[in-house]
């Protein structure tokens, strides 16, 4: 910790408190009684109540209110500090004697002064029964301990200021006397006030001796290990070479265990102390952890043997043997584990470690009841098919979450389609043995077929024409800065394009070339950068995705070329609506084949169009605005409007797809949507074979396009029910041959790849997946605005 010359950080054992409430007893004896006395100490401590002892009065003292915790609320307006304890003669002593005019002690052997008192007192006092003793008082003064004046004024004014039943010419009992006392020690300013009565030739005289505080010259803070010493220099920079008031202190030590609170972390000012050349003395304490240990627990709450390792739990946590507990960091750590995906529950119990002032962590664990199984599924693909089973797809997985109980994950799966298929082995291990770093690698063999009309559809003859894809690579991904996270990788690639009865084609109707080198297929060895920032899941959230394919030849026959593509998104919260903005863009230089290229257009750029109908090109620019607002439940509408353009590029795509198809190149759309968003699905986002997922956009990256997922799951998780109203700049007979696509996230059924693979570059928001996933839609029309609406029920 920095030190400078008053302030000063000792490391030292910790003291812990016991909350124990002290009641002031109230006085029912005569007012000239014998009043108990009690020595003082030469350098007090201030009179808070701790009593610290052990650690358990920690964890009780997290849990409440700070300084006054298990302190009798005052009922008093004079008592600022809770009850005052029976202890505290040395800190405020509120005894009443009687002396002589001159000062002197009074007398041990004449009484006669004490009985006319008493009965003077006994004439002003009530005749009731039971009530107190009243004296008349015919002045009040204030002097110091020493009987003489105060050499300041002005902590005189606050002595009379703080005086209520206390005057001139008043008839006060000993209760009331006591009162005043215990005002002018809330009052901060004073260590100890004596009140003594004066017998005159003009009646009684009350004088309060009062002995204030040390004036502030410096400070010991010990125990302090994680609080910031500038905190505390700040809390006391204004008082130096001032007269301490407790009340003041007492807001500091309140702001200090405040700064402990708010952090979630076990630590409170534990005591409190003025010594000698007013230097105040502040005892922190502070609960370290101990050790961490992981309990299996099973369903019904008993101790049991997990399969996972508990190193491999333990390594997850970012609270560490040392520091000082955090609640808030424990809670993070439980959302972590759990975000493993093998764990059903997941809590942490922090204990009181043996006779030591540290804490033990025990980590409670529900494991799933199977790392492993078969699972199978079925849904709409986007994919743009035709037939009776138009859309339909169905999935088969094997798969394994915990692989020799270090949460590693294998998957095999397989999905088919009218046309889509997929193959894929993947392996995945979020956290690689012995990298500090939080590594994960993620090696994954691939086979797919996909449709090839988002650059070469439009075919007059109807015949439908798919890419095939062999692909095979490896990626490690970490994160570099807290929201970032970077990943690289190679993967090898080898893709061809098909006509319907699968024989390899190298051109198609229009006599564009499929491939850039002219044979069957083309290989290529991507070496693969990505950076992604994400500052967090809620609607006001921003969002940047930044990466760089870089083919490397290393045969001659390999191809060559460089792509950078970059996403952004930015979201805010307006009232009730949420307003969403997004920029993407690329460009690709070298030989590339030309279903590589940038499609624009569809869900996942421009809506209003059919995917990859306003252009394909080199470059590309798609920026969109969206609104979106609840209307009822979980029923909300989004107005959007989006922009794409190519930049003139379609011509230097390879045979011009583009210009074959009279592609405009650039174009917008606007439109409503009404839809019903329903909870995403978290254990199917967990399970996913990628490391990276963005909450808001299940951001799925194994490829340059980061957004694969399946459109069944998509339905499932994102609406019931959708209706949609596109407005682009078309004709109505055009708007009746739209066919909607999932917007975030195109099917894997897609096959998608490489660098583009095709497909439309933009990034939408939640509402563009809310378009109906089959190929075909029923268009009813409306009458009212003559727009074409179609519809689904999911």
């Amino acid at each position: 910790m920095p030190r400078n010359d008053d302030v000063h950080f000792i490391s030292t054992s910790l003291k812990l408190p016991l909350f124990s409430p002290h009641p002031h007893p109230q006085p029912s004896t005569p007012f000239f009684s014998s009043l108990q006395f009690s020595s003082h100490r030469k350098f007090p401590k201030i009179p808070f109540n701790f009593n610290f002892n052990h650690i358990n009065s920690l964890f009780q003292f997290v849990k409440t209110p700070f300084l006054n915790c298990n302190v009798e609320k005052p009922n008093d307006e004079f008592n600022h500090f809770g009850s005052i304890p029976s202890n505290a003669a040395l800190f405020c002593c509120s005894s009443l004697s009687l002396t002589d005019s001159d000062y002197g002690p009074p007398s041990k052997g004449n009484d006669d002064s004490g009985l006319m008192i008493q009965s003077k007192a006994q004439n002003v006092s009530s005749s009731r029964p039971g009530a107190e003793e009243r004296v008349l008082i015919s002045e009040v003064l204030v002097r110091n301990k020493d009987g003489e004046e105060l050499e300041r004024k002005d902590l005189e004014n606050e002595v009379l200021n703080a005086l209520k039943a206390s005057r001139a010419n008043s008839a006060l009992t000993v209760r009331e006397v006591q009162e005043d006392v215990h005002r002018i020690i809330a009052s901060g300013y004073f260590f100890s006030c004596m009140p003594v009565a004066v017998d005159t030739r003009d009646g009684i005289r009350l004088v309060f001796q009062v002995e204030p505080n040390q004036e502030f010259q410096g400070l010991v803070c010990e125990g302090a290990n994680v609080l910031p010493s500038k905190f505390i220099e700040d809390a006391f920079r204004d008082g130096y070479g001032k007269v301490v008031n407790i009340r003041r202190l007492d807001e500091v030590i309140s702001s200090i265990n405040s700064w402990y609170m708010e952090r979630g972390l076990f630590g409170m000012v534990s005591d409190a102390e003025i010594l000698s050349g007013g230097i105040i003395k502040l005892q922190v304490s502070e609960a370290e952890v101990n050790n961490i240990n992981i309990r299996f627990l099973d369903r019904t709450g008993e101790p049991t043997i997990g399969k996972t390792r508990p190193e491999t739990i333990i390594r997850q946590l970012t609270t560490k043997k040392g520091q000082v507990y955090s609640m808030i960091q424990g809670k993070r750590d439980v959302d972590t584990v759990l975000a493993m995906g093998i764990m059903d529950d997941v809590s942490i119990i922090p204990q009181p470690a043996g006779e030591t002032d540290k804490v033990d962590l025990t980590m409670n664990v529900v494991e799933r009841k199977s790392g492993g199984g078969i699972s199978g599924g079925g849904g709409i693909s986007s994919g743009i098919t035709n037939g009776p089973l138009a859309g339909l797809i169905g999935s088969i997985a094997i798969y394994h979450k915990n692989l020799f109980g270090r949460n590693q994950k294998l998957n095999l799966s397989l999905e088919r389609g009218q046309i889509d298929s997929i193959f894929r082995i993947n392996y995945t291990d979020p956290w690689i043995e012995g990298d500090d770093k939080r590594t994960s690698r993620a090696i994954t063999i691939q086979n797919s077929r996909t449709p090839g009309t988002h650059v070469h559809g439009n075919q007059p003859n109807n015949n439908s024409l798919t890419i095939g894809r062999i692909t095979a690579g490896i990626e490690y991904s970490r994160p570099f800065r807290p929201k970032w996270n970077g990943t690289a990788g190679l993967i090898f690639q080898r893709a061809g394009a098909r006509d319907d009865k699968g024989d390899p084609i190298i051109r198609d109707f229009y006599g564009s070339p499929l491939t850039a080198s002219g044979n069957t297929h083309d290989d290529m060895l991507l070496a693969k950068l990505e950076t992604v920032y994400t500052s967090s899941g809620d609607p006001s959230s921003s969002m940047l995705v930044f990466n760089i394919d870089q083919g490397i030849p290393i045969l001659p026959e390999w191809l060559i070329f460089n792509r950078v593509n970059a996403r952004t998104r930015q979201g805010w919260v307006v009232g009730p609506a949420c307003l969403l903005f997004s920029l993407s863009g690329g460009h690709v230089v070298g030989k590339f084949p030309p279903h590589e290229a940038f499609a624009i257009g569809g869900t996942n750029s421009v809506r209003g169009y059919e995917e990859g109908a306003v252009g394909s090109g080199r470059s590309y620019v798609v920026g969109s605005g969206e609104i979106s607002f609840r209307l009822r439940g979980p029923v909300e509408g989004a107005i959007f409007a989006d922009y794409g353009t190519d930049l003139g590029s379609g011509p230097l795509v390879p045979g011009d797809p583009a210009g074959a198809r009279n592609k405009p190149g650039s174009g917008y759309g606007y439109g409503v949507v009404i839809f019903c968003r329903r909870r995403p699905d978290t254990k199917a986002i967990l399970d996913r074979p990628t490391e990276f997922k963005d909450p808001a956009n299940i951001f799925h990256s194994f490829y340059d396009d980061c957004q694969k997922c399946t459109s069944s799951q998509a339905s499932k998780n994102m609406y019931i029910y959708c209706m949609r109203i596109p407005m682009a700049d078309r004709s109505n007979e055009e708007q009746m041959k739209i066919l909607e696509t999932d917007s975030d996230n195109p099917s894997p059924a897609s096959g998608r790849t490489g660098p583009g693979a095709g497909a439309s570059p933009g990034v939408k928001s939640a509402s563009s997946a809310l378009t109906a996933t089959a190929a075909r839609h029923n268009t009813t029309k409306t009458v009212a605005t003559g727009l074409e609406i179609p519809k689904c029920a999911i």
